[in-house]
C-alpha cells in the first residue's frame, strides 16, 4: 500500500511554518507532483470495497453500448462454416460423410437466405440513397408517403439522411447537415445516438456556436448510449464554453475513466476545468469570508521560527495605547492569539507614544495579517514598521517572507541584504534566507546559511534540524541521520527533533522506529501550550502505511482535531483516509473544511480541486454503477 497523500499546500509553505522538510507537508507535495494526473483523475475513483486508488487495467475491456446505437449501419451476422479435416477413407473424424452433408446443406441454405436478404436490403438502401443524393430535403417523401412506409424503410431512410448529413458536414455545410440529421431523427423509428451527436457537432461549428443546442443533443445521445464517448466529449466541451465548469469536469472525468486514462487530451481537459473551477470558487470565497487566524499549531510554529527578542518596555508616562500594546504582547506570550490581534489593533487606534513601540505594533499586526493570508496588508504594516525603525531586522526578515508569498523573490533577497547591512550578526536573517534557498531547491546554499546562523547562535533548534533535512534532500542520508542523532542529544527535552526524525524514518519506511519517535515527541510536549498535534498526524500516516489500520489512523487525526480543531493537515489527512475507505461523501466534507481553513488562495485552490475531483468521481459511480463493479477489480497503481 502506498503512502497516504494529503492535499499539498502552496510551494511557499516552508517559509511560513516551522516544520523542516521533508515534513508531512513536503511529503504530500512530493506525492502530488509525482501523481498529479492520478490525483485529479483517479484519486476518488474508488472500488465498492474502498480499497484505494484505482485506474483501469489494460486487460479490461469496455462494455458494449446498447444495441440501439452500437453502430450507424446494419450489423452482419458474419457466420462461418466450420471446416473439418477429412480422413483418407472419406470420413471425417466425427462420422460418415452423410451425417456431415445434411447439416452442411442446411447451413448453406441459411447462408444463401441471409445473403439474399442482405442484397435486397442493400439494393433498397441504394435506391433511396440515389434518389436523395442530389435532392433537396423538399424532395423527401411527404407525410402521406412516409406513413405508408414500413419501419424498416423508415430506418433505412434515416440512415441515408444521416449519411447525407455526414457528407454535408465534411463539406462544412453545417446548416444543411443539421437539416439532414433533424429529418433523420424525425423519420427513423429506431432512434440512433449518432444522429444526435452528429447534429451536436454541427451546432458547435455554427458562427456563433450554439452550445446550448449541442448540450441538449448530447443529452439525448447519452440517454440512448450512456457510454458514447464522442457525445460525452462534445457535451463537456460545450459545457466548458458555457462556463459550466463543474459539469464539464463531470463529463471529461467520465470520458477519461471509460477510455482507461488513455486519452491525454481528456485528462488535460479535466485539469484545465478543475483549475478554472477551483480558482473561481477560491476567489469568491476570499471575497466573502471573514478574516480568520489559522490554527494555533500553525501560528505557534511560525512564531517559533524567530528567536525571541526582549519584551517592549513602556516609556515613563505611558499612554493608554502603550498600555494596550503591552497587553497584546502578554496575550501573545500566553498563546492567546485572538486577544493579541484585538489588543494590537486597539493600541494602534488609541495611539502609541514612542517610535519603537509603534514599529513593534506594526510588526505584530503585519505578522497577523500575513498569517491570515492578507499579504498586501502585511506588506503595508511591515513597511510602516521599517519606516519608523529601519534597523528592525525582524521586520526585514518578515517582509522578505511576504515578498516570497507574493512571488517576488528578487525583493525578498533584497530585504535580506538590507537586514544584513543593519545587523550582520543577527542569526535569524540567515536561517530564513536558508529557508528560501531550500524552497528553491538550492540546498547547498541553504546549508551554508543554516550553518552561518548556527555559528552565531547554536541554541536555536530549527537551524540544526533544517540543516540535517537539507542534507537528506541532497541524498546524504547517513550524514543527515547522524546529524539528527546529535540533535536529539543536544536537545533532549524538546519534542520537535523526535517528530522530525520520525518523519525521516517514515520516509525510509522504518515504521516501528518512526512510531516510537512520534510517541516520544508527544510525551515530551504533552504540557506544551499550545500542544503540537503534528506528531499525532504523522503517527496516523505511519500506522496506516505500516498496518493499513484505517481506524487507528482516523482516531489519531480526530484526536489532533480535538486539541486543535483548525489543524489543516489533520483535516487533509482525514479527507484522504475517507477516500481510502471509499467514503466519498465524508472525503468531500473534509475537503470543504480544508478549503475553509486555507490561509492563501493557492492552498484554497488545491483543496477545492480535490473536492471537485472527488465530486466528479462520485457522479461517475452514480451514473455508471455497472462500471463500479469493474473498478473494484482493478489493481491499485501505488
Amino acid at each position: 500500500m502506498a503512502p497516504l497523500p494529503t492535499a499539498p499546500p502552496t510551494a511557499l509553505a516552508p517559509v511560513i511554518p516551522p516544520a523542516p522538510l521533508p515534513t508531512l507537508v513536503s511529503r504530500a507535495q512530493r506525492w502530488a507532483e509525482d501523481n498529479h494526473r492520478l490525483i485529479l483523475l483517479g484519486c476518488a475513483v474508488l472500488a465498492a470495497s474502498g480499497a484505494g486508488y484505482y485506474i483501469y487495467s489494460t486487460s479490461s475491456s469496455r462494455p458494449p453500448p446498447p444495441s440501439s446505437s452500437a453502430s450507424s449501419g446494419s450489423a452482419k451476422s458474419g457466420k462461418k462454416r466450420s471446416k473439418k479435416k477429412k480422413s483418407k477413407t472419406g470420413n471425417d473424424d466425427d462420422g460418415p460423410i452423410l451425417e456431415e452433408i445434411i447439416p452442411l446443406i442446411s447451413e448453406v441454405k441459411e447462408e444463401v437466405k441471409e445473403v439474399k436478404e442482405e442484397k435486397e436490403e442493400e439494393e433498397v438502401k441504394e435506391e433511396v440513397k440515389k434518389e436523395l443524393e442530389n435532392a433537396h430535403l423538399a424532395d423527401i417523401p411527404d407525410e402521406t408517403t412516409l406513413a405508408g412506409m414500413t419501419n424498416t424503410e423508415k430506418n433505412k431512410l434515416g440512415a441515408t439522411l444521416k449519411d447525407r448529413g455526414n457528407k454535408l458536414y465534411s463539406k462544412r455545410d453545417f446548416i444543411k447537415a443539421v437539416e439532414c440529421y433533424t429529418k433523420a431523427i424525425e423519420v427513423s423509428v429506431r432512434k440512433d445516438a449518432v444522429f444526435y451527436s452528429n447534429r451536436a457537432a454541427c451546432y458547435t461549428n455554427f458562427n456563433p456556436p450554439e452550445y446550448d443546442k449541442c448540450v441538449a443533443d448530447c443529452d439525448e445521445a447519452l440517454k440512448l448510449d450512456p457510454v458514447y464517448v464522442k457525445a460525452l466529449k462534445r457535451r463537456a466541451t460545450a459545457l466548458e464554453n458555457l462556463g459550466r465548469d463543474e459539469e464539464a469536469v463531470r463529463d471529461f472525468t467520465a470520458t477519461t475513466i471509460i477510455e482507461r486514462f488513455q486519452d491525454d487530451m481528456a485528462a488535460a481537459s479535466v485539469e484545465r476545468c478543475l483549475k478554472k473551477l477551483a480558482q473561481k470558487k477560491a476567489q469568491e470565497m476570499l471575497r466573502t469570508r471573514e478574516p480568520k487566524l489559522p490554527s494555533p499549531t500553525f501560528i505557534s510554529s511560525y512564531l517559533a521560527a524567530f528567536r525571541p527578542h526582549p519584551k517592549v518596555e513602556l516609556p515613563f508616562n505611558a499612554s493608554q495605547g502603550d498600555q494596550t500594546l503591552l497587553l497584546a504582547f502578554d496575550a501573545l506570550g500566553a498563546a492567546d492569539y485572538s486577544h493579541a490581534v484585538s489588543f494590537v489593533n486597539e493600541a494602534i487606534e488609541q495611539g502609541i507614544s514612542w517610535k519603537e513601540g509603534q514599529a513593534e505594533a506594526y510588526n505584530l499586526r503585519g505578522t497577523f495579517k500575513f498569517l491570515i493570508g492578507d499579504s498586501e496588508g502585511a506588506k503595508e504594516d511591515l513597511e510602516k514598521s521599517l519606516d519608523l525603525m529601519p534597523t528592525f531586522v525582524q521586520s526585514w526578515v518578515k517582509i522578505a517572507s511576504v515578498h516570497m508569498e507574493l512571488g517576488d523573490a528578487a525583493s525578498a533577497f533584497g530585504d535580506f541584504e538590507a537586514a544584513i547591512r543593519h545587523n550582520a550578526d543577527d542569526p535569524d536573517i540567515y536561517y530564513h534566507r536558508g529557508q528560501v534557498y531550500f524552497i528553491m531547491g538550492e540546498f547547498d546554499k541553504a546549508i551554508a546559511d543554516y550553518n552561518k546562523s548556527t555559528s552565531l547562535d547554536d541554541t536555536f533548534i530549527f537551524t540544526h534540524v533544517q540543516s540535517a533535512v537539507a542534507q537528506y534532500k541532497l541524498g546524504n542520508v547517513a550524514q543527515s541521520m547522524a546529524a539528527f542523532r546529535r540533535i536529539l542529544k543536544q536537545f533532549p527535552d524538546r519534542g520537535e527533533p523526535s517528530n522530525y526524525y520520525g518523519e525521516l524514518l517514515l520516509d525510509q519506511q522504518k515504521f516501528d522506529e518512526s512510531i516510537s519517535r512520534f510517541d516520544r515527541s508527544l510525551e515530551l510536549d504533552k504540557d506544551k501550550n499550545p500542544r503540537n498535534v503534528l506528531p499525532l498526524v504523522n503517527k496516523a500516516l505511519a500506522v496506516f502505511q505500516f498496518k493499513q489500520d484505517l481506524a487507528q489512523a482516523e482516531a489519531l487525526c480526530t484526536e489532533a482535531l480535538n486539541i486543535d480543531p483548525d489543524c489543516d493537515v489533520a483535516v487533509a489527512t482525514l479527507a484522504q483516509l475517507s477516500l481510502q475507505q471509499g467514503n466519498l461523501d465524508e472525503a468531500i466534507k473534509w475537503f470543504e473544511k480544508s478549503a475553509k481553513l486555507a490561509r492563501t488562495e493557492g492552498e484554497m485552490v488545491n483543496a477545492i480541486t480535490y473536492e471537485h475531483a472527488s465530486r466528479a468521481q462520485k457522479e461517475f459511480l452514480k451514473n455508471y454503477p455497472e462500471l463500479g463493479t469493474r473498478l473494484s477489480q482493478l489493481a491499485t497503481t501505488m
